[in-house]
Parts: structure tokens; sequence; C-alpha cells
């Protein structure tokens, strides 16, 4: 059986000949076993040396395959790019930068052969700050409640995957991906192992604060319009106050006679309101803009470099 590494990349030359090293390890006590490996490393544009260094290991290893973006296109156009090259039987996504544990492969396949579709490595919150751990048990209860497949906290891309349920997630054409949401939605026969959170070997993470809020964001609205069915709620909730707030002004004015309003009470309804309703054309607005780059229907990538064959997303 042939297994794929799948890595995508970015700025990851302090860490990438590390790494390959220690997945070679893995391919090598593999081979007595009957599972063959190949290496497939997607640059998501890199502003270091990373290109130089899959070059290098390519020349050096003939199992080495690489794709490099002609820009950086963010991690899951990379990711779809290394499922769309990879040829294996069994296809592992992970990590270049040593935080997901090379030797866990083995434990994942020793699970395939059980007949598992997908094998799931879910990190443990050891070492977190509390804070982190706190925000993301917050989010992922919040989370569960809205969309319409069930997302686990400490589960991210670092898995097993079967060669029908990677034909299965590539064959999902849509712009806006959300990855961690499209592996639970295609489903098939899945196992989950815990294991402890490891540190980056080399450099520093490119998830800031914001890219991790835009990336629940994303989470929030792939896979559900539950935001638009709220807003129409709460508009009539609005409605419905603004109803009984009349009534009883009303009937105030017919049993007391008519009093001057006071205008803090107008200044606050009036602020409230505005603020609730730019909040409703936010959401709108978000729906809007993601219909708006599937109809214009651009690749999820360009290529500028490989070893391996073209691809449509390649620039002829």
């Amino acid at each position: 059986m042939l297994i794929s590494i799948v890595a995508p990349c970015y700025n990851e030359e302090d860490v990438l000949e590390r790494f390959h090293e220690e997945v070679q390890k893995i391919a090598d006590e593999l081979l007595p076993l009957g599972h063959d490996m190949e290496f497939v490393y997607v640059d998501d544009g890199s502003r270091d040396r990373t290109l130089a260094v899959l070059e290098s290991l390519s020349v050096r290893d003939s199992r080495v395959r690489y794709v490099s973006f002609s820009r950086n296109f963010g991690k899951e156009a990379a990711l779809l790019a290394g499922l769309r090259h990879a040829s294996g039987d069994s296809i592992v996504v992970m990590d270049a930068d040593l935080q997901h544990p090379p030797e866990l492969i083995k434990r994942m396949v020793r699970l395939r052969a059980q007949g598992y579709d997908q094998v799931i490595a879910k990190r443990t919150r050891t070492g977190d700050h509390f804070t982190r751990t706190l925000t993301a048990r917050l989010y992922y209860r919040l989370i569960n409640r809205m969309v319409d497949v069930e997302l686990v906290d400490g589960v991210g891309d670092f898995r097993l995957l079967s060669r029908r349920v990677v034909d299965a997630i590539v064959n999902l054409t849509e712009y806006n991906r959300f990855s961690k949401g499209l592996f639970a939605w295609v489903g098939f026969p899945s196992t989950t192992f815990e294991y402890e959170n490891a540190t980056r070997e080399a450099g520093s993470s490119s998830w800031s604060f914001r890219s991790l809020l835009n990336y629940g964001l994303d989470g929030l609205l792939s896979f559900n319009n539950r935001p638009l069915r709220a807003a129409l709620w709460l508009g009539m909730g609005l409605l419905l106050c603004a109803g009984l707030y009349t009534a009883w002004i009303v009937g105030a004015a017919l049993v007391n006679g008519v009093q001057t309003p006071g205008y803090v009470t107008i200044i606050t309804a009036v602020t409230a309101l505005a603020g609730v309703q730019m909040v409703m054309l936010g959401v709108i607005g978000e729906y809007t803009g993601r219909i708006y780059y599937e109809v214009k229907g651009r690749p999820h990538f360009l290529v500028k470099a490989t070893n391996v064959e073209r691809t449509k997303d390649l620039i002829p």
C-alpha cells in the first residue's frame, strides 16, 4: 500500500530538513510491512528558502513531490493542492513544523488496517494557556449548536484518510473551504485517538489572533445559515418589543396625559437598533461575499513550480 504524506509549508526552511528526516525514518520502518511512501510538499508562497529546500530534497529523494504556489493562497488551498497531487492508497495530512509527531503515522496505519477511512489525531491542550483553552471550549460549544456537522475540540488537519475520502474531498469544488468541516461532512467510518501537544521545532507560527478569529468565523458560516435565521428572529423580536412599547406609551398618555419623553431613552434606543442593523448587514454581507467568490469560479491556487504533472490550476 502506498502512503502519501501531505505537508503544507509556509516559511518552513528552518525545519523542513529535520521534518523530512523524521518521516523518512517512519517510511523505512513501514517498508518491511508492505507500505511504501511518497512525500507531497506544498509551498504556500513562502518568502524564505522553502522552495529551494524542497528542490534539494527532491534531488536527494525521488519520493519527494513538491508544488509551489505563485503567491500565498492560504492553508486551505495548500491542503487541497496536496490532496490533488497525492496518489497514495492512504493519505496522511500533517504540518511540517513537527507539531504533529511523525511517529504517530505508524499508529494511524494500524488503525487504518482495521477498516477505518479516517484516523483522526486529537491533541490534548496540555501546556496551553488557560485563556486559550477556555476560549476554544466556548467556541466549540457555541459552533456545535449552530453548524450542521460536529466539530471536535483539539481535532485539526492531522489525520489519515483513505483514497475514497480524499476523492470525495477533492470533488467538493467550493471556493470557500473549511477542511475541518469538510472532513466531518463527508463522513465514512472514523476513529480518534489523543496525543500530547508538541512545540514547534523552529520558526514562529503564522497564525495570529486575527487569523484565528477569521478562521473561526469561516467555520461558523461555512456549514449553516442559522445566523441569517437568527437575524429574522431578532428582527421579529424587536418588532414585537416596539409594538409593546408603543402600546405602553399610548396607554400612559391616555391615563396620565402627554409627558415630555426622555432624550436619553431615544438616543439609546436609536443607537442600539442601528448597531443591531449593522451587525445583521454584516452577516448578510458575509454570505453575499461568499456567493460572489463562488460565482466568479476562480481557481483555488496557481502553481509557479512543481516536479509533478500539471493541473488545471497551473499557469501554462
